[in-house]
Protein backbone atom coordinates (compact mmCIF):
# COMPACT_ATOMS: atom_id res chain seq x y z
CA UNK A 1 0.00 0.00 0.00
CA UNK A 2 1.99 2.99 -1.38
CA UNK A 3 -0.05 5.44 -0.17
CA UNK A 4 -3.43 6.95 0.13
CA UNK A 5 -5.40 10.16 -0.40
CA UNK A 6 -8.48 8.88 1.45
CA UNK A 7 -9.68 10.05 3.67
CA UNK A 8 -6.77 12.36 4.06
CA UNK A 9 -3.87 12.76 1.57
CA UNK A 10 -1.40 10.53 2.95
CA UNK A 11 0.94 10.36 -0.34
CA UNK A 12 4.90 10.12 0.04
CA UNK A 13 5.88 13.76 -1.07
CA UNK A 14 6.87 14.08 -4.96
CA UNK A 15 5.33 11.06 -5.69
CA UNK A 16 8.44 8.91 -4.83
CA UNK A 17 7.98 5.14 -4.81
CA UNK A 18 8.30 3.27 -1.62
CA UNK A 19 10.21 0.81 -3.35
CA UNK A 20 13.17 2.03 -5.06
CA UNK A 21 15.59 1.27 -2.61
CA UNK A 22 14.40 -2.51 -3.43
CA UNK A 23 13.75 -2.32 -6.81
CA UNK A 24 16.69 -3.92 -8.48
CA UNK A 25 16.26 -7.00 -6.42
CA UNK A 26 12.67 -6.87 -7.06
CA UNK A 27 13.89 -7.08 -10.93
CA UNK A 28 16.30 -9.96 -10.65
CA UNK A 29 13.43 -12.49 -10.56
CA UNK A 30 11.67 -14.57 -13.26
CA UNK A 31 8.09 -13.76 -11.74
CA UNK A 32 8.16 -11.09 -8.85
CA UNK A 33 4.27 -11.35 -6.88
CA UNK A 34 3.03 -9.24 -3.99
CA UNK A 35 -0.25 -8.39 -2.94
CA UNK A 36 -2.16 -4.71 -3.12
CA UNK A 37 -3.90 -3.59 -0.45
CA UNK A 38 -6.29 -0.85 -1.49
CA UNK A 39 -7.23 0.05 -4.31
CA UNK A 40 -5.81 2.07 -7.35
CA UNK A 41 -8.74 4.59 -8.42
CA UNK A 42 -9.23 8.24 -9.17
CA UNK A 43 -11.86 9.70 -6.78
CA UNK A 44 -14.63 7.49 -6.15
CA UNK A 45 -16.67 6.60 -2.68
CA UNK A 46 -15.87 4.03 -0.37
CA UNK A 47 -18.56 1.23 0.10
CA UNK A 48 -17.09 1.10 3.55
CA UNK A 49 -17.90 3.88 6.23
CA UNK A 50 -15.30 5.34 8.89
CA UNK A 51 -16.85 5.60 12.68
CA UNK A 52 -13.40 8.37 12.79
CA UNK A 53 -11.80 9.54 10.07
CA UNK A 54 -8.33 10.04 12.40
CA UNK A 55 -7.98 6.65 12.41
CA UNK A 56 -9.82 5.24 8.82
CA UNK A 57 -8.36 1.97 7.26
CA UNK A 58 -10.01 2.52 3.85
CA UNK A 59 -7.13 2.89 0.85
CA UNK A 60 -7.24 4.72 -2.22
CA UNK A 61 -3.97 4.95 -4.59
CA UNK A 62 -4.02 6.83 -7.50
CA UNK A 63 -3.71 5.28 -10.62
CA UNK A 64 -0.05 6.07 -12.13
CA UNK A 65 0.86 4.47 -8.87
CA UNK A 66 0.87 1.39 -10.71
CA UNK A 67 3.95 2.54 -12.46
CA UNK A 68 5.69 2.51 -9.42
CA UNK A 69 4.75 -1.09 -9.02
CA UNK A 70 5.93 -1.90 -12.48
CA UNK A 71 9.19 -0.34 -11.95
CA UNK A 72 10.23 -1.91 -8.90
CA UNK A 73 9.47 -5.44 -11.05
CA UNK A 74 6.02 -6.47 -9.68
CA UNK A 75 4.91 -9.00 -12.72
CA UNK A 76 1.94 -10.64 -10.98
CA UNK A 77 -0.32 -8.86 -8.15
CA UNK A 78 -2.98 -10.12 -5.88
CA UNK A 79 -6.08 -8.14 -5.41
CA UNK A 80 -7.72 -10.81 -2.96
CA UNK A 81 -7.56 -8.95 0.56
CA UNK A 82 -9.74 -7.03 2.60
CA UNK A 83 -9.14 -3.70 0.99
CA UNK A 84 -9.54 -5.03 -2.89
CA UNK A 85 -13.43 -3.83 -1.86
CA UNK A 86 -12.63 -0.05 -0.12
CA UNK A 87 -14.43 1.20 -3.05
CA UNK A 88 -16.42 -1.58 -3.90
CA UNK A 89 -16.06 -3.63 -7.07
CA UNK A 90 -15.28 -0.12 -9.22
CA UNK A 91 -12.71 0.34 -7.54
CA UNK A 92 -11.31 -3.12 -8.07
CA UNK A 93 -12.09 -2.76 -11.34
CA UNK A 94 -10.23 0.00 -11.83
CA UNK A 95 -7.34 -1.48 -10.20
CA UNK A 96 -7.30 -4.52 -12.80
CA UNK A 97 -7.61 -1.97 -15.25
CA UNK A 98 -4.28 0.41 -13.94
CA UNK A 99 -2.40 -3.38 -13.62
CA UNK A 100 -3.45 -4.37 -17.16
CA UNK A 101 -2.33 -1.04 -18.70
CA UNK A 102 0.93 -1.40 -16.32
CA UNK A 103 1.88 -4.75 -17.99
CA UNK A 104 1.14 -6.79 -14.68
CA UNK A 105 -1.26 -9.30 -14.08
CA UNK A 106 -3.28 -9.43 -11.43
CA UNK A 107 -5.63 -12.36 -10.05
CA UNK A 108 -7.74 -12.20 -6.83
CA UNK A 109 -11.48 -11.30 -7.84
CA UNK A 110 -13.85 -14.62 -7.72
CA UNK A 111 -13.05 -16.72 -10.67
CA UNK A 112 -9.85 -14.20 -11.47
CA UNK A 113 -6.75 -15.91 -12.42
CA UNK A 114 -3.21 -15.39 -13.89
CA UNK A 115 -1.32 -17.13 -16.39
CA UNK A 116 2.54 -16.13 -17.56
CA UNK A 117 5.41 -18.13 -19.34
CA UNK A 118 8.83 -18.32 -18.12
CA UNK A 119 11.72 -20.17 -19.50
CA UNK A 120 9.53 -21.86 -21.50
CA UNK A 121 7.35 -22.85 -18.33
CA UNK A 122 3.66 -21.72 -18.32
CA UNK A 123 2.79 -20.62 -14.34
CA UNK A 124 -0.37 -20.18 -13.25
CA UNK A 125 -1.49 -17.67 -10.02
CA UNK A 126 -4.67 -17.71 -8.27
CA UNK A 127 -4.87 -15.59 -4.71
CA UNK A 128 -7.26 -17.03 -2.53
CA UNK A 129 -9.25 -14.08 0.76
CA UNK A 130 -12.43 -15.01 2.94
CA UNK A 131 -13.78 -12.28 1.44
CA UNK A 132 -16.95 -10.93 -0.34
CA UNK A 133 -15.95 -11.23 -4.44
CA UNK A 134 -12.69 -12.99 -4.03
CA UNK A 135 -11.52 -16.41 -5.03
CA UNK A 136 -12.88 -17.43 -1.82
CA UNK A 137 -10.57 -19.80 0.39
CA UNK A 138 -12.96 -21.14 2.83
CA UNK A 139 -14.97 -22.78 0.30
CA UNK A 140 -12.58 -26.32 -0.16
CA UNK A 141 -14.60 -28.07 -2.83
CA UNK A 142 -13.96 -24.81 -4.74
CA UNK A 143 -10.73 -23.64 -3.56
CA UNK A 144 -9.50 -27.85 -4.69
CA UNK A 145 -11.36 -27.81 -8.18
CA UNK A 146 -9.75 -24.40 -9.09
CA UNK A 147 -6.14 -25.43 -8.40
CA UNK A 148 -6.83 -29.00 -10.28
CA UNK A 149 -7.93 -27.14 -13.40
CA UNK A 150 -4.57 -24.96 -13.03
CA UNK A 151 -2.41 -27.75 -12.49
CA UNK A 152 -3.82 -29.37 -15.77
CA UNK A 153 -3.21 -26.58 -17.98
CA UNK A 154 -0.01 -25.12 -15.84
CA UNK A 155 3.54 -26.45 -15.22
CA UNK A 156 4.10 -24.65 -12.23
CA UNK A 157 1.26 -23.40 -9.69
CA UNK A 158 1.43 -20.15 -7.24
CA UNK A 159 -1.10 -20.41 -4.83
CA UNK A 160 -1.60 -17.15 -2.47
CA UNK A 161 -3.92 -16.47 0.58
CA UNK A 162 -4.52 -13.65 2.61
CA UNK A 163 -5.55 -15.28 5.70
CA UNK A 164 -4.75 -15.35 9.48
CA UNK A 165 -5.49 -13.31 12.70
CA UNK A 166 -3.27 -10.26 12.69
CA UNK A 167 -1.57 -8.29 14.79
CA UNK A 168 2.01 -8.37 16.77
CA UNK A 169 1.27 -11.23 18.68
CA UNK A 170 0.08 -13.80 15.80
CA UNK A 171 3.38 -15.05 14.51
CA UNK A 172 2.74 -18.57 14.86
CA UNK A 173 0.91 -21.43 13.09
CA UNK A 174 -2.02 -22.14 15.60
CA UNK A 175 -3.19 -25.60 12.91
CA UNK A 176 -6.40 -24.26 13.56
CA UNK A 177 -9.53 -21.69 12.16
CA UNK A 178 -8.63 -18.15 13.13
CA UNK A 179 -10.62 -15.46 13.98
CA UNK A 180 -10.34 -11.95 13.90
CA UNK A 181 -12.82 -9.44 15.24
CA UNK A 182 -15.09 -11.91 14.65
CA UNK A 183 -14.43 -12.57 10.96
CA UNK A 184 -13.55 -16.27 9.79
CA UNK A 185 -9.71 -15.98 8.53
CA UNK A 186 -9.29 -19.53 8.16
CA UNK A 187 -7.44 -22.72 8.67
CA UNK A 188 -3.77 -21.16 7.14
CA UNK A 189 -1.75 -25.03 7.29
CA UNK A 190 -5.05 -26.62 6.38
CA UNK A 191 -6.04 -24.68 3.60
CA UNK A 192 -1.86 -24.47 2.31
CA UNK A 193 -1.45 -28.36 2.73
CA UNK A 194 -4.73 -28.56 0.88
CA UNK A 195 -3.95 -26.70 -2.19
CA UNK A 196 -0.50 -28.73 -2.56
CA UNK A 197 -2.37 -31.76 -2.74
CA UNK A 198 -4.29 -30.37 -4.89
CA UNK A 199 -1.50 -29.43 -7.41
CA UNK A 200 -0.27 -26.26 -6.11
CA UNK A 201 3.78 -25.73 -6.13
CA UNK A 202 4.59 -22.86 -4.23
CA UNK A 203 2.28 -21.15 -1.64
CA UNK A 204 2.53 -17.35 -0.04
CA UNK A 205 0.31 -16.36 2.65
CA UNK A 206 0.25 -12.93 3.67
CA UNK A 207 -2.46 -11.50 6.55
CA UNK A 208 -1.24 -11.53 9.89
CA UNK A 209 1.03 -8.55 9.08
CA UNK A 210 3.54 -10.13 10.68
CA UNK A 211 6.20 -12.94 9.31
CA UNK A 212 5.38 -16.70 10.09
CA UNK A 213 7.46 -19.71 9.10
CA UNK A 214 8.40 -21.55 6.21
CA UNK A 215 7.47 -25.09 5.63
CA UNK A 216 8.54 -27.80 2.60
CA UNK A 217 5.28 -30.52 2.01
CA UNK A 218 5.20 -32.82 -0.74
CA UNK A 219 8.43 -30.81 -1.93
CA UNK A 220 6.35 -27.69 -2.34
CA UNK A 221 7.20 -24.79 -0.08
CA UNK A 222 4.70 -23.01 1.67
CA UNK A 223 5.36 -19.38 3.26
CA UNK A 224 2.53 -19.28 5.81
CA UNK A 225 3.04 -14.65 6.28
CA UNK A 226 5.90 -12.67 4.53
CA UNK A 227 4.16 -9.97 6.39
CA UNK A 228 4.08 -5.84 5.74
CA UNK A 229 6.30 -4.92 2.83
CA UNK A 230 5.74 -0.99 1.89
CA UNK A 231 3.22 0.80 3.77
CA UNK A 232 3.19 4.90 4.15
CA UNK A 233 2.34 7.20 7.13
CA UNK A 234 -1.07 6.11 9.44
CA UNK A 235 0.50 2.31 9.71
CA UNK A 236 2.17 0.28 12.51
CA UNK A 237 5.49 -0.88 11.76
CA UNK A 238 6.95 -0.89 14.92
CA UNK A 239 8.65 -4.35 15.72
CA UNK A 240 8.17 -7.46 13.97
CA UNK A 241 5.02 -5.39 12.12
CA UNK A 242 8.34 -3.43 10.39
CA UNK A 243 9.78 -6.20 8.79
CA UNK A 244 10.01 -6.64 5.07
CA UNK A 245 11.01 -10.05 4.25
CA UNK A 246 11.47 -10.90 0.49
CA UNK A 247 11.46 -15.01 -0.30
CA UNK A 248 13.44 -15.70 -3.52
CA UNK A 249 12.19 -19.41 -4.08
CA UNK A 250 14.10 -21.36 -6.86
CA UNK A 251 11.52 -24.39 -8.78
CA UNK A 252 12.46 -27.21 -10.57
CA UNK A 253 10.16 -27.42 -13.74
CA UNK A 254 8.18 -30.02 -12.21
CA UNK A 255 7.58 -27.07 -9.43
CA UNK A 256 9.64 -29.06 -6.63
CA UNK A 257 11.50 -26.55 -4.25
CA UNK A 258 15.34 -26.07 -4.87
CA UNK A 259 16.50 -23.71 -2.85
CA UNK A 260 16.12 -20.02 -1.84
CA UNK A 261 16.52 -17.23 0.44
CA UNK A 262 15.17 -15.00 2.57
CA UNK A 263 16.49 -11.15 1.80
CA UNK A 264 15.88 -9.21 5.11
CA UNK A 265 14.14 -5.85 4.76
CA UNK A 266 12.29 -3.49 7.18
CA UNK A 267 10.77 -0.61 6.28
CA UNK A 268 11.87 2.92 7.02
CA UNK A 269 9.96 6.38 6.97
CA UNK A 270 9.89 8.81 5.02
CA UNK A 271 12.19 6.30 3.07
CA UNK A 272 10.46 3.54 2.06
CA UNK A 273 11.93 -0.33 2.05
CA UNK A 274 15.66 -1.08 2.90
CA UNK A 275 17.47 -4.06 3.25
CA UNK A 276 18.41 -4.81 6.49
CA UNK A 277 22.33 -6.02 7.22
CA UNK A 278 21.15 -7.78 10.49
CA UNK A 279 18.85 -10.21 8.41
CA UNK A 280 16.79 -9.74 11.46
CA UNK A 281 13.28 -11.29 9.09
CA UNK A 282 15.39 -14.24 8.37
CA UNK A 283 16.31 -15.17 11.96
CA UNK A 284 13.13 -14.82 12.61
CA UNK A 285 11.51 -16.83 10.56
CA UNK A 286 14.32 -19.78 10.89
CA UNK A 287 12.73 -19.58 14.34
CA UNK A 288 9.23 -19.64 13.78
CA UNK A 289 9.90 -22.28 11.37
CA UNK A 290 11.94 -24.66 13.70
CA UNK A 291 9.15 -23.90 16.08
CA UNK A 292 6.13 -24.78 14.35
CA UNK A 293 7.07 -27.19 11.95
CA UNK A 294 10.92 -28.72 13.85
CA UNK A 295 10.49 -31.83 11.43
CA UNK A 296 10.74 -30.03 8.11
CA UNK A 297 13.87 -30.67 6.40
CA UNK A 298 14.06 -27.25 5.22
CA UNK A 299 17.28 -25.45 6.63
CA UNK A 300 17.48 -21.66 7.14
CA UNK A 301 21.12 -19.55 8.12
CA UNK A 302 21.33 -16.54 10.09
CA UNK A 303 22.00 -14.91 7.11
CA UNK A 304 18.60 -15.96 5.08
CA UNK A 305 20.10 -18.85 2.95
CA UNK A 306 17.18 -21.57 2.28
CA UNK A 307 18.74 -25.28 1.67
CA UNK A 308 17.02 -29.00 2.70
CA UNK A 309 18.70 -31.22 5.17
CA UNK A 310 18.54 -34.83 3.17
CA UNK A 311 18.77 -35.26 -0.94
CA UNK A 312 15.92 -37.54 -0.24
CA UNK A 313 13.77 -34.92 -0.21
CA UNK A 314 13.83 -34.95 -4.10
CA UNK A 315 13.76 -38.08 -5.33
CA UNK A 316 13.37 -39.40 -8.50
CA UNK A 317 14.95 -37.54 -12.00
CA UNK A 318 16.41 -34.06 -12.33
CA UNK A 319 14.67 -31.88 -14.07
CA UNK A 320 14.78 -32.20 -18.09
CA UNK A 321 14.33 -28.36 -18.14
CA UNK A 322 16.50 -25.04 -16.85
CA UNK A 323 15.00 -24.56 -13.01
CA UNK A 324 12.36 -21.61 -12.95
CA UNK A 325 13.31 -18.95 -10.48
CA UNK A 326 9.93 -17.67 -8.71
CA UNK A 327 11.05 -14.94 -6.22
CA UNK A 328 7.83 -13.88 -5.00
CA UNK A 329 8.29 -10.09 -2.92
CA UNK A 330 4.91 -9.51 -0.81
CA UNK A 331 3.49 -5.88 -0.45
CA UNK A 332 0.83 -5.58 1.99
CA UNK A 333 -0.81 -3.77 4.82
CA UNK A 334 -4.00 -2.65 6.11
Amino acid sequence: MLGTDFPANRLPAEDTSLLAPVSKLLRQADITFGNLEGVLQDGGEPVKQCSNPKNCYLFRTPTHYAMHLQHAGFDVLSLANNHARDFGEDGRDSSMHSLQQAGIAHTGRDGDVASLTVNGLRVGVIAFAPYQGSNNMLAQDTVVERVRVLDANHDVVIVSFHGGAEGADKSRVPFSREFYHGEDRGDVAGFARMVVDAGADLVIGHGPHVPRALELYQQRLIAYSLGNFATYWGINISGPNGLAPILRAELDSEGKFVAGEIVSARQLRPDGTVQDDNHTAARMIAELTRADFPDTPLLIDQRGSISVATPSAFSGAPPEKEPAEISPAIARTE
